[in-house]
Formats: C-alpha cells, structure tokens, sequence
C-alpha cells in the first residue's frame, strides 16, 4: 500500500470499534460516511468480529473491523476526517481504553511513517493487538510493517475470546 505519486492518491488503513449503543451500526455509517467523500473511497473491509475489551477490561465486550481506503487528504486531514465522523455518532472521550460508541484509529498511510503529537503512524500499538490484526489480515495480510507481515505479527499475539461475528464483508452495506 502506498502513494501513487501521478495522482496524490494514497491506500490507508483504518481500524474500527466501539461498544456503547449499536456500535455495530455505527461503523457501518462511519464506513459509508468516508465512501461517500469525494476524497476517500472504501475498497476493501474486514469481517465484523466481537473482541474482549483491552487495557481496561471491566467494560462490555467490542466490535472491531479494518478498513482500506483511498485517499487525496494528507494524514492530518484523514485523522480530523475521521474525528469529525466519531463527533457526529456522538463519540466522548472521558477515558482511555473506555467504553465507546466509535473508535477509528488510522492504523497505516501508505508507506508513511510519522510521530507526530496528534497522529502516529503506523499506530504505536496495532502489532500488540489481536483486535487489530486479526481483521486487518483480512485484507491486508501481506502488508509489511516494520519488516514483518501483518500475518507474521499476528501470529505472535493473544486472539483468545475473539469470534467472527458477521462473515460477509459487505456487512457496512447492509445496515
């Protein structure tokens, strides 16, 4: 995944999530929301999977999905893109690892590496987390990160208690 230098054009990588309310729903209008851009386009999604919380573990148990994108905006923008969208589904952030109605993390940029104060990319973390790799190595298992595959790095994490709960990707669009 990476910049298409004659068109500005970048592949990103999004992680999804939330827990409060029908988060289930909410991805899926997080998802639609950024295809409907005329600046992002949707082209691939992961299956729907229901995870046990992480870090803060006395919560409900998640959803999680991965999504690839297109994209024309710089990082910043992509990140303040996806800010406005948890706005909007009424995302608050009283605590970290919390419970949450929506959560998207730009996972990757192309072949982008930054550490900035707002945005870190690749995310700091997503090489520790079941939750993350597992939906993103169905559609990126190839993806390489720090010299690994995102299959190589998920086989070294803990995906216990983490099930399917919708197969078919196209479950964004049916909701």
């Amino acid at each position: 995944m990476s910049i298409s230098l004659d068109t500005g054009v970048v592949t990103a990588t999004l992680g999804l999530g939330g827990n409060v309310g029908d988060p289930v729903h909410a991805m899926a209008v997080a998802l639609r929301m950024l295809d409907g851009r005329g600046d992002c386009h949707v082209i691939a999604v992961s299956r729907l999977y229901r995870t046990p919380p992480w870090g803060k573990t006395d919560q409900s148990f998640f959803y999680n999905s991965c999504a690839a994108v297109t994209t024309s905006l710089t990082p910043d923008a992509l990140l303040e893109a996806c800010l406005d969208i948890e706005r909007e589904m009424k995302r608050v952030r009283i605590e970290r690892w919390g419970p949450r109605t929506l959560d998207i993390d730009i996972l990757t940029y192309g072949n982008v590496a930054s550490d900035g104060p707002s945005l870190q990319i690749p995310h700091p973390r997503m090489t520790e987390r079941g939750f993350v790799l597992l939906p993103l190595a169905d559609i990126a298992a190839d993806l390489a990160l720090n010299g690994r595959s995102i299959s190589e790095w998920l086989a070294e994490v803990d995906t216990a208690g983490i099930e399917i709960a919708d197969e078919n990707r196209d479950w964004w669009q049916r909701l």
